[in-house]
C-alpha cells in the first residue's frame, strides 16, 4: 500500500514537471500570413476554420471579425522584417513550412531566435491594428482623442494620434492568448513567450514619436499642432534586433508561489521590460535540419572582405566558398530632360560573388 502510494507521488512530479516544461507554440498563428482569403472573412463560423488558432484566439476572431485581416498584415509584416534583420546571418528567419514557419527552432527550443520572433509577431499585430484605428478602417476604434491641451512646448495638441493602446490591448489579448493558458501551469517558456510579446509592444510604446504641422501666413509656423504617431516598423525591427543581440540567458524559478524568470548567471543585473530573454542556446545553423526549421548555410552569398557574421569565414562555417562571375544589369548615365524626365541607360558589369561551400 505505501509502495503504491510512493508511485503515485513520482507520478504527479512527473507530470507537474512535464507539465512545467511544455512548450507552449504560441506563435503558430502566423500561418494566417499564408491564407489568401483571408480578407473575405465575413461570417463568424470561418473564425473557427482558420489554422494555429486555440479556443481563445477563435473566440476574439469571432467578436472582431473586421480586425483579422489586420493580423494577417501584421504577421506578414512581422515575418518580412525578421528577413530583413536576418537576411546576414547563419538563421535568416527563412519560412519553412506553412503551417509551422519557422519550424521547431521557434516552435520547440526557447532560443534567442524564438524570443525575437515572438517580440517581432506581437509587435506587429499591434502595429497592424493601431495603423488600421488610424486610417478608419475600423468602426471598434480610432484616433487616441485623449491626446489633447496644448503642451509644455508651446505647441497644440491635435489631428489624429495613433491609437497604440487600442493596438497594444488587441495583440496581448489576440498574440498572449495560448500562453495564458499554459501559464497557469507554471509552464516557464509561457513565461519566457509572454515576456518576449511584451517587450514586442514595448518596442513600440516606448518610442512614440511627435509628428507636427505649421500654421501660418507663408508657412511662418505661427502655431504648431502635433499628434503622436509610431516609429515606422523598420525601427521597431532595429530596436528589437539590438535586444537580440543583447539578449539575457534566463532560468526560472519559485518565487513565493509564482514561477518568475531571473538571469541565470546572478553576476548579470535582472532583465527589463524592454530587454528579450531566452533559456536556450541556439544551435550553430550550418547544415539543412528540416526539423529543425534550418535551411543550412549552403549556397548562401557572403562577404569575403568581412570579419562579422555575413564574412565568408562565419557564414560558411569554416567549409570555405566558391567564386563566381556574375554579370549586373545597372541603370547608368542617367539624364535629366526637361520637363520632368529622367532617361539612363542599362550597363553591364561582372562581378566576384562568393558562395558558401
Amino acid at each position: 500500500m505505501r509502495e503504491n502510494l510512493v508511485l503515485q507521488v513520482l507520478l504527479v512530479i512527473i507530470v507537474v514537471l512535464h507539465l512545467s516544461r511544455r512548450p507552449a507554440e504560441g506563435v503558430r498563428w502566423l500561418a494566417l500570413a499564408k491564407m489568401s482569403w483571408l480578407g473575405s472573412l465575413s461570417e463568424e463560423d470561418g473564425c473557427d476554420r482558420l489554422a494555429g488558432l486555440v479556443k481563445r484566439q477563435k473566440r476574439l476572431c469571432r467578436r472582431n471579425v473586421e480586425l483579422m485581416d489586420s493580423v494577417k498584415t501584421g504577421a506578414l509584416m512581422s515575418i518580412d522584417e525578421c528577413q530583413a534583420q536576418f537576411q546576414n546571418r547563419r538563421w535568416n528567419c527563412s519560412t519553412t513550412d506553412s503551417n509551422r514557419l519557422f519550424g521547431r527552432v521557434i516552435l520547440k527550443q526557447e532560443t534567442r531566435e524564438s524570443a525575437f520572433v515572438h517580440a517581432i509577431s506581437s509587435a506587429g499585430v499591434g502595429y497592424a491594428v493601431t495603423r488600421a484605428c488610424s486610417s478608419g478602417q475600423l468602426r471598434k476604434c480610432g484616433c487616441d482623442r485623449t491626446v489633447r491641451g496644448r503642451s509644455k512646448d508651446g505647441f497644440e495638441w491635435s489631428g489624429c494620434s495613433d491609437n497604440i493602446a487600442y493596438g497594444s490591448a488587441f495583440s496581448t489579448a489576440f498574440v498572449d492568448a495560448r500562453e495564458r493558458g499554459q501559464r497557469r501551469k507554471n509552464s516557464s517558456r509561457a513565461l519566457m513567450n509572454l515576456h518576449n510579446n511584451q517587450a514586442g509592444r514595448k518596442a513600440i510604446e516606448d518610442n512614440m514619436q511627435v509628428e507636427c504641422k505649421c500654421h501660418g501666413v507663408s508657412g511662418s509656423c505661427e502655431m504648431r499642432t502635433c499628434w503622436r504617431a509610431m516609429p515606422t516598423f523598420r525601427r521597431v525591427g532595429q530596436l528589437l534586433k539590438e535586444k537580440f543581440d543583447g539578449a539575457t540567458e534566463v532560468k526560472s524559478a519559485i518565487r513565493g508561489t509564482r514561477l518568475v524568470l531571473m538571469p541565470l548567471n546572478p553576476q548579470f543585473k535582472p532583465h527589463t521590460e524592454q530587454d528579450l530573454v531566452y533559456m536556450e542556446s541556439s544551435p550553430d545553423f550550418c547544415e539543412p535540419d528540416p526539423k529543425l526549421g534550418s535551411l543550412g548555410t549552403h549556397g548562401r552569398v557572403c562577404n569575403k572582405t568581412s570579419k562579422a557574421i555575413d564574412g565568408c569565414d562565419l557564414l560558411c562555417c569554416g567549409r570555405g566558398y566558391m567564386t563566381r562571375k556574375v554579370k549586373l544589369v545597372e541603370r547608368c548615365r542617367c539624364k535629366f530632360h526637361w520637363c520632368c524626365v529622367v532617361k539612363c541607360k542599362q550597363c553591364e558589369r561582372i562581378i566576384d560573388e562568393h558562395v558558401c561551400a
